[in-house]
């Protein structure tokens, strides 16, 4: 199995992917510190263009992915209030070396689900 962690965000609210949602992946290198890994936006097809992590680089830990989803739907031109029920979702999990991870996002303006997917 080649190690990996990607992951893809399905906008529920209009019916099709999350395309240029920006997001943080961090790792936790103590409880309460977190280290930034990589940051950037969904494609048109709400994934990213490479995984998060893969091979040597998805180490047995705490990760979180943040995504920035208020940005996104008042962008695509939802009316929300001020301040927005949901403006960034964590999602954090606990990651096995040489295992493989899909991380899947499905949200919404006032609601959200993840699933380990493959």
């Amino acid at each position: 199995m080649h190690a990996k962690l990607s992951t893809h965000v399905l906008d529920t609210y209009h019916g099709g992917p999350g395309s240029g949602i920006a997001w943080t992946l961090e790792r936790q290198s103590a409880p309460g510190q977190w280290s930034t890994l990589a940051t950037g936006q969904t494609n048109h097809d709400g994934r990213t263009d490479e995984p998060l992590l893969e091979g040597a680089a998805l180490q047995t830990g705490v990760y979180r992915i943040t995504f920035q989803i208020g940005h996104y739907f008042r962008r695509r031109g939802v009316d929300l209030p001020e301040p927005s029920f949901l403006e960034a979702v964590v999602v954090q999990v606990g990651l096995q070396a040489g295992e493989a991870y899909h991380v899947p996002l499905l949200t919404s303006p006032w609601n959200y689900s993840t699933y380990r997917g493959s």
